[in-house]
């Protein structure tokens, strides 16, 4: 069984970020894919991880209520987690703005704030890291983001520069530099 490393591999990996944890969100991406519809995959949402084992070429993720939650790598595709990184920092934003406000009517409402990490700050060093601030241009609008520390080091494809320069669009933080 070939696949055994990767399956430790992710076991490993994951028994520390999920367990004790609630399962956020599940996205099945074809229905080929899910192979019950009793219970529905929206009653495994909000449930704690409460153990994950290996099954032949499958990992299983044993939940509160005795759902599981069994997944072949090979038919399945790969797991990817999302940092919780994003979601608390809009709440910390969110209950920061709402006590500077307090119960007045916000006036100054805007996206850009001095105190932000990277939204607003093209080119500007990363705070955490040195890294200049990458951007996104989409239509009338821009998303900032360190390729450093948000996305190891590749630099996000911006739709009409990089459909521009095509093959000549640098996919890392040093051939961005480079360039």
């Amino acid at each position: 069984m070939p696949e055994l490393p990767d399956i430790e591999l992710y076991l490993h990996a994951m028994r520390p970020r999920l367990i004790g944890q609630p399962l956020a969100a599940a996205r099945v991406r074809s229905p080929s894919l899910l192979r019950t519809f009793e219970p529905p995959l929206d009653e495994a949402i909000g449930k704690k991880v409460e153990g994950l084992q290996r099954l032949g070429k499958r990992i299983v993720w044993r939940l509160e209520d005795e759902l599981r939650l069994v997944f072949h790598l090979m038919i399945a595709g790969r797991f990817h987690l999302r940092d919780q990184c994003s979601r608390r920092v809009l709440q910390q934003w969110t209950e920061r703005l709402q006590e500077q406000t307090g119960d007045k009517f916000p006036e100054k409402v805007t996206a850009f704030r001095p105190e932000m990490a990277v939204h607003g700050k093209f080119g500007e060093p990363c705070p955490v890291c040195g890294a200049p601030v990458q951007r996104i241009v989409y239509s009338a609008n821009e998303c900032n983001y360190c390729a450093r520390c948000q996305t190891g080091g590749k630099v996000l494809a911006d739709r009409s520069l990089s459909r521009l320069l095509k093959d000549d669009w640098p996919r890392t933080l040093e051939e961005w530099e480079e360039s």
